[in-house]
């Protein structure tokens, strides 16, 4: 067994903001690829060259990834939540807008606060570390607020888009759960991730089939990048990443860096939309930072 570190140290919070920084900057390129690539499609192209990615680097690094070891079941219910939480994601996108979906999709760290500590009693959180979580939340909502109202009127459904992007939400953090608290958790991160990109790759075409998407045979030189960054940076690089530290710290001090990435999202979008940012974005970073010290504070011994 593997020894997991109890607490983030600089390298684990160096990936954590890389990855963050990414998710949020990839919601609003996912938005923006919607007009000429359909999302169930945007999703399978994604996934499957991710797979492929994964693949490569595993028979380069001879990382075996079909020896048994009892990990097939837990395997498939890790991929098929993973699925679902994609199918959500990219389905809220045409309904509501990029930084609603994001705020909501980023509730998962409290369905792993509240259900990883039932199976894994290291991830139990104290008064602080709640009141931390509570605090990076409630300061998403108010960054959020003003931003998302505005923008969700042009919207059509954005009800529904805001309920898929909930259901996305707690789908990724039972998903987190599944694979901190099963045999999937003393697996190398490669493998682990493979059972969730490669049940993907076999499932999204068929949804994309299924919902009568069309599939156009030229794409502008913008739909080939932004394929190719959500390929290669998002589902490759950016997971891998994850699923590492994921085995490697406490799922719940991870989850609470997780509440950064809307902020990026919220940046991402005033910079390339041309969004002003408001001084409730400015107290959010500041509650958001607050929040995840709180989260890693270690306990008094």
């Amino acid at each position: 067994m593997h020894a997991r570190r109890s607490h983030l140290d600089p390298l684990a919070i160096g990936l954590l903001l890389a990855c963050c920084l990414f998710w949020g900057f990839q919601q609003v390129m996912v938005k923006a690829t919607l007009a000429e690539v359909p999302p169930m499609l945007q999703a399978a192209v994604r996934f499957a060259g991710a797979t492929a990615l994964l693949w490569l680097w595993c028979r380069v690094r001879k990382i075996p990834l079909f020896a048994h070891d009892a990990s097939l079941r837990p395997g498939l219910v890790a991929g098929l939540l993973f699925c679902g939480e994609f199918i959500c994601i990219y389905l809220g996108l045409q309904h509501t807008t990029a930084t609603r979906l994001t705020l909501f999709l980023y509730a998962a760290p409290f369905w792993v606060a509240l259900l990883l500590p039932l199976r894994v009693s290291s991830e139990r959180l104290g008064w602080t570390q709640w009141l931390g979580l509570g605090l990076a939340f409630v300061s998403m909502g108010l960054a959020l607020k003003d931003g998302g109202a505005a923008s969700t009127s042009e919207a059509d459904w954005p009800w529904f888009g805001d309920a898929v992007a909930l259901a996305a939400g707690m789908l990724w953090g039972i998903t987190t759960v599944v694979v901190r608290s099963t045999g999937l958790s003393t697996l190398s991160a490669e493998k682990a991730l493979f059972y969730q990109v490669g049940v993907s790759t076999c499932v999204l075409p068929l949804a994309s089939w299924a919902m009568a998407e069309s599939w156009p045979q030229t794409w502008s030189t913008f739909a080939y990048l932004s394929i190719g960054l959500q390929t290669v940076v998002g589902a490759f690089m950016s997971y891998l990443v994850w699923m590492w530290l994921l085995r490697n710290y406490p799922a719940t001090r991870l989850n609470a860096f997780v509440f950064l990435t809307p902020v990026f999202a919220l940046i991402t979008g005033a910079v390339w939309l041309g969004e002003p940012i408001t001084a409730g974005l400015l107290v959010a970073l500041c509650g958001v930072a607050v929040g995840i010290v709180l989260v890693n504070r270690r306990p008094k011994a």
